[in-house]
């Protein structure tokens, strides 16, 4: 996917960036995900729906916006969602205002699988990334990665 676009096209420092950046997630997020899985047997998916969920007013979001949040896709979120209320982390509360939406709302039991996961999830995060990093290349990756997602933002209008 990116090998072939950066031949020639001019922009070879930006493709190989992207590339670099694409690897680097990949890597980082197949680890959370083991250590995850191994130390808590919690998907790394169900975690970002937790952390969303336990962040929302009223620890509940529509559907559609929990989707986008946790960057999954809206049949993904509700597959990833049923399992987690089959789990009991997660209930689906109408909303009562509009009938075609629905709420994913986290439960007592979500928000203890959120504590308990969280040492694991922030120790990933230390040891497989921000290690890594001085303090002035994490803010300068921060300031970097804020202005190209505020760019997608303002194009999405």
């Amino acid at each position: 996917m990116t090998r072939g676009a950066a031949a020639g096209d001019g922009d070879d420092a930006g493709v190989a960036v992207w590339a670099t950046f694409l690897r680097t997630h990949a890597a980082v997020v197949r680890r959370l995900e083991r250590e995850l899985a191994d130390e808590r047997g919690l998907a790394l998916s169900w975690y970002d729906v937790l952390l969303e969920l336990n962040a929302a007013p009223r620890r509940r979001l529509r559907m559609r916006e929990l989707a986008e949040r946790v960057v999954l896709s809206r049949t993904r979120v509700s597959r990833v969602v049923d399992e987690m209320v089959r789990d009991g982390l997660v209930t689906r509360q109408p909303d009562s205002v509009d009938r075609r939406a629905t709420f994913a709302v986290i439960t007592r039991a979500g928000r203890a699988a959120l504590r308990a996961a969280a040492p694991v999830y922030l120790r990933g995060i230390r040891e497989h990334f921000t290690s890594h990093l001085s303090d002035r290349e994490l803010r300068v990756l921060g300031r970097s990665l804020a202005k190209v997602l505020g760019a997608q933002r303002d194009t999405e209008g």
